[in-house]
């Protein structure tokens, strides 16, 4: 009984591998089963499908709050996704897109977009619209460059921007008086960003896994709360204020205390993210 259960189970997963890769609008609308109603908690996730397209049928529900589409094969989406006029969040992470879709740009409610681990180089100037926008995940994709419309984003408190292949940051982004948590870790900068040493109310910088040499003093940064900068070949641990948390090289404390302490910071600071990004997701 169980063995032929198992054998039914691997051969519906192989059925759906294979439909997967047929683009027909039927076929991606098996992957995704029967959607006839409206979830209860204005909740629909789709993650983990295989899908290559968005079935229409997905965005038929203009109360939808939150889509979760992690996790497929996506490269685009449909226009029809700009209906869902109410969604607060939606996350395109782990997939194949190359550039953003229009349509995620007309999401005026929009304040919660995960597009980390795709194929991005560049951002639309019509992101820019997305003003209710606080928090952005753009970590593990293909920028060489800053993509300066972030820096129209008025309303972003943080923004994650790791392991790309950016080398400096524009003075525009001085501009972001509600950015409090910046991370940058594993890309190419060869020098500790000037324009965060005007941004007084960051409360969190990574700048982890860089090329910076010589760090500058921060301790007039009165919101600080964190600086991760280890792993880079710097000659000098950046001076900050009294409270502030450092994780790398010289902090205060000897060898083996700064090797515990740096790792207790770090898990701390990881649960701490991913609490607040949770609370964020349980707020809307």
């Amino acid at each position: 009984m169980f063995r032929t259960s198992e054998t039914a189970s691997k051969m519906g997963n192989a059925m759906r591998g294979v439909i997967a890769f047929i683009p027909s609008e039927r076929c991606q609308r098996f992957l995704v089963g029967d959607l006839k109603e409206m979830p209860l908690d204005r909740t629909l996730d789709l993650s983990s499908r295989q899908l290559r397209r968005l079935p229409v049928t997905a965005c038929v529900f203009d109360e939808l709050v939150k889509l979760y589409l992690s996790d497929n094969n996506l490269s685009s989406l449909p226009a029809e996704l700009q209906g869902l006029k109410k969604l607060q969040l939606l996350a395109l992470d782990f997939n194949c897109f190359e550039e953003l879709p229009a349509a995620v740009c007309r999401l005026p409610q929009l304040s919660i977009l995960y597009l980390g681990n795709n194929r991005l180089y560049r951002l639309p100037r019509e992101l820019g619209e997305l003003k209710e926008l606080n928090t952005l995940w753009l970590e593990t994709n293909c920028f060489t460059v800053f993509p300066e419309v972030v820096c129209q984003l008025s309303n972003l408190k943080t923004l994650h921007l790791g392991y790309n292949q950016i080398q400096s940051l524009p003075k525009e982004l001085s501009g972001l008086e509600e950015l409090r948590s910046i991370w940058l870790a594993g890309n190419q900068l060869a020098e500790f960003p000037p324009v965060l040493l005007e941004m007084h109310f960051l409360a969190v910088i990574d700048v982890d896994r860089n090329r910076i040499r010589r760090f500058p003093c921060l301790s007039h940064m009165q919101g600080l709360k964190l600086v991760i900068y280890d792993h880079n070949p710097c000659f000098n641990a950046p001076v900050v204020g009294e409270g502030v948390r450092r994780v790398g090289r010289w902090a205060d404390s000897s060898d083996d205390e700064q090797e515990d302490g740096g790792s207790k910071a770090v898990s701390e600071t990881t649960a701490e993210v991913t609490e607040a990004h949770a609370e964020e997701e349980h707020n809307i």
